[in-house]
């Protein structure tokens, strides 16, 4: 049955990529993620780029509408509490005059597509609106073709890690999951950055669930800035440069990271409470 390493605390999906998101109590699971997640981006129309809070300077405001999917749709709540919906025809007017930035709500990413992120350490530097440098990357490395994941399907914390972040740093207050954008939080036994330890290993979840670690996470700007109630915490960045800078996979320099990143190998349901073994 393999190593028990703990349970699922919490579960959540990002209907719209870079959105906040929603907590969900159960949830399927197959190769393309959790059931829903990352199922629409919004697209700049001019350059053909995904908007991503990864370049604060642009897009730190989408930090400030949450998705939810209601009904077979998805509805994006504005900070004044409006609602519009995926399936509005006026929905890619209302987030452009939102955003100030020419955008539509997709389905399909373009061809090839990219996204901007800020050089985390610059952003610390010089502050969220500050002009930086950045890289380019295309997204969906690890993920099926057609999806707007970053990287891998799937993005794992244990709270173990959020604690050691929290001792770490000068708040009284715990850091929280929010911040790091995890769809699966997970309470373990042991202490510290206990993930660091999982690429190239198996996780059985509940009894059908199956994953492959197959990086950790390095961070960006984007647990540093403001996430809709919760105020910028340039120290939830900080503390990993400083205390977990770590190589997140093959062929790339130590980062600040905290997570990790995985696939499905074969697909089931997640609830909260699931049993979570190394296999």
């Amino acid at each position: 049955m393999g190593t028990m390493v703990g349970t699922v605390t919490t579960l959540w999906r990002y209907p719209v990529k870079s959105l906040l998101g929603e907590e969900v109590p159960d949830i399927s699971a197959d190769a393309r993620g959790l059931a829903g997640d990352r199922a629409l981006a919004l697209v700049h129309q001019t350059s053909g780029q995904v908007a991503s809070a990864k370049n604060p300077r642009l897009w730190r405001d989408l930090l400030k509408l949450r998705a939810e999917i209601i009904d077979g749709a998805v509805r994006i709540t504005l900070p004044s509490g409006r609602t519009v919906r995926s399936t509005d025809p006026h929905v890619h007017r209302t987030l452009t005059a939102h955003l100030g930035q020419p955008v539509i709500l997709a389905d399909t990413p373009p061809q090839k597509a990219t996204l901007e992120r800020s050089r985390p350490e610059e952003v610390l530097a010089a502050g969220a609106a500050a002009e930086v440098a950045h890289e380019t990357l295309e997204i969906a490395s690890q993920a099926p073709p057609g999806t707007f994941f970053d990287f891998a399907p799937l993005h794992l914390i244990t709270r173990a890690t959020l604690d050691r972040i929290t001792e770490l740093g000068p708040r009284a207050t715990t850091v929280e999951a929010e911040r790091y954008r995890p769809n699966v939080v997970i309470r373990t036994e042991a202490a510290g950055f206990v993930e660091n330890d999982w690429p190239g290993r198996d996780l059985r979840i509940g009894d059908e669930l199956t994953l492959r670690v197959v990086a950790r996470t390095p961070r960006c700007a984007v647990p540093t800035l403001e996430h809709g109630r919760l105020p910028r915490d340039s120290d939830a960045l900080r503390v990993p440069a400083r205390h977990n800078r770590v190589v997140p996979m093959e062929e790339m320099g130590p980062q600040p990271c905290a997570g990790v990143y995985a696939q499905v190998v074969r697909p089931g349901r997640i609830r909260q409470g699931d049993a979570v073994r190394l296999v």
